[in-house]
């Protein structure tokens, strides 16, 4: 099973950015410990990064069909786009979106979550250990869909 873990913008500056809101770990070392744990589940995860919101939603797009689930940090975008949203609305697959900061502690503008609206779930404030919670949250959720698909067909 497969899931797809997607980045937003100013990501790829983890480690560089605000420590207070965003530590000081580096994206290819949430990357490294995501991978961990997805191989210790016998699940394939593949990494995608972009500041681009045309590519994100590209991306998102190109899941569909390609794998189980979509773990996905929108940053900024999350508040701001609705065609990232549209288009997990359209992905009708597991979406699980996790934010490194708490984000209904910060800016009023940071409260609204579009992407979070459509998305099967949220993870915030948690720093990079809200990306394991959310893997293991949305392999849980592949893990069940798949057993009831399963129980159908039987």
């Amino acid at each position: 099973m497969k899931i797809v873990v997607i980045q937003g913008p100013n990501l790829n500056m983890l480690g560089h950015r605000d420590p207070r809101f965003y530590g000081n770990v580096k994206l290819e070392q949430i990357h490294k410990n995501l991978e961990d744990l997805a191989k210790q589940n016998k699940f394939e995860v593949e990494f995608f990064q972009s500041n681009f919101e045309g590519e994100i939603v590209d991306k998102i797009q190109e899941c569909i069909g390609e794998c189980d689930g979509i773990l996905i940090n929108p940053a900024a975008y999350s508040h701001t786009s609705i065609a990232i949203a549209d288009a997990i609305a359209m992905a009708q697959m597991p979406v699980v979106e996790v934010h490194l900061s708490n984000i209904f502690s910060r800016d009023e503008f940071r409260k609204k979550s579009y992407t979070g609206e459509v998305s099967t779930g949220v993870i915030a404030g948690f720093g990079p250990f809200g990306y394991h919670i959310g893997l293991l949250s949305l392999m849980q959720i592949i893990t069940e869909v798949t057993l009831a698909k399963q129980n159908v067909a039987k």
